[in-house]
């Protein structure tokens, strides 16, 4: 990844799927929501690993085994093995495993992914702050009660080191939007006070939990979120796609400061089979394909026609070099609406 602040979307002239030797697909918003998959993944993800690429896939969500994620995937018309699978419950057991005694007591507030990562590094997972844990760690579970979030108030209050497997505000789910594992999280910062140590994307811990697990040489991280996938490819200083099938919204997307700007941009993975269009100065604007944006006063504007996601690319890279270090607060409205997304 350039180390200079990106001010535009990347060009490249090969499909990514080419370019890069391992794909790192974040799940929920990428290839499914919920139980079903999503638009153009199976058969997009299906070519791109028939022409070489390593398909590894990367999830904040710590409920579920990898053997539950690849079944599912499988199911999808994916087929895929429990070592193709990253968890964030594997990444935060390693971090504790790192900081507590071989074989300790954790309190363990999460579904079985996260208690079956645990008893990999070793270490014993409980139920009660009255069991004597040495640590008490926080992953995301659909069927959490009360009670066990009280449980890590008390260990928490105790002085127990915290640990989360993640902070994502919300899940994507095949109804809408659903709250996450940092809204779980905040309950227990509510009751406690403090704040866990976070494993999941985008913090470091997950992106060497990747590497190591997946032995990439040349990765392309692929999100659907600006604050985890993209700011998690930008802190281990590798490329990154984001796809507009999750929770990111065009308008969100050119206000990005610089830590959450994707190298790519796609509608979905479909962009992982196609080169990325190059995006070139224009007599103070920029232009991609038949589109011409430029940043005039406190709006955004463009003109031409094409294609919508290479207005979306003009209108990044407009946002972008007149937000320079922070983020554009240009109106986009108009903008957006004249290129169709």
């Amino acid at each position: 990844m350039n180390e200079q602040v990106r001010r535009r979307p990347d060009g490249c002239p090969r499909p990514l799927s080419e370019a890069y030797d391992t794909a790192l697909l974040d799940l929920d918003g990428v290839v499914y929501a919920g139980g079903r998959a999503l638009a153009h993944a199976v058969e997009s993800l299906t070519v791109a690993r028939g022409g070489g690429m390593h398909l590894a896939y990367v999830t904040n969500n710590a409920a579920r085994t990898p053997q539950a994620v690849a079944d599912q995937l499988s199911g999808f018309g994916l087929p895929t093995g429990a070592d193709d699978v990253i968890t964030s419950a594997q990444a935060v057991a390693r971090l504790i495993s790192e900081q507590v005694p071989a074989g300790a007591r954790v309190l363990a507030v999460g579904g079985e992914g996260l208690w079956v990562a645990l008893r990999e590094r070793g270490l014993e997972p409980v139920r009660s702050a009255d069991d004597d844990p040495a640590a008490v760690v926080q992953g995301f579970d659909p069927t959490l009660d009360w009670e066990r979030l009280a449980e890590a108030a008390y260990a928490v209050q105790r002085g127990v080191p915290w640990f989360a497997s993640n902070t994502d505000l919300t899940i994507p789910k095949e109804r809408g939007i659903a709250p996450g594992n940092g809204a779980l999280v905040e309950v227990v910062r509510v009751a406690a006070g403090g704040s866990p140590q976070v494993a999941g994307k985008p913090q470091p811990p997950m992106h060497r939990e990747t590497v190591l697990r997946t032995g990439a040489r040349r990765p392309l991280v692929i999100g659907d979120r600006l604050d985890t996938d993209i700011e998690g490819a930008h802190n281990g200083e590798v490329d990154s796609l984001l796809v507009l099938t999750g929770v990111t919204t065009p308008a969100e997307l050119l206000a990005a400061p610089p830590r959450h700007r994707p190298a790519y941009v796609a509608a979905d993975l479909r962009g992982l089979l196609a080169p990325q269009p190059e995006v070139t100065d224009d007599d103070g604007g920029f232009r991609c394909g038949g589109w011409r944006a430029e940043a005039a006063g406190d709006a955004l504007t463009v003109t031409g026609e094409g294609t919508p996601l290479d207005g979306l690319r003009a209108l990044c890279a407009a946002a972008w070099t007149a937000a320079g270090d922070g983020s554009c607060g240009a109106d986009a409205g108009k903008a957006l609406e004249r290129i169709g997304v």
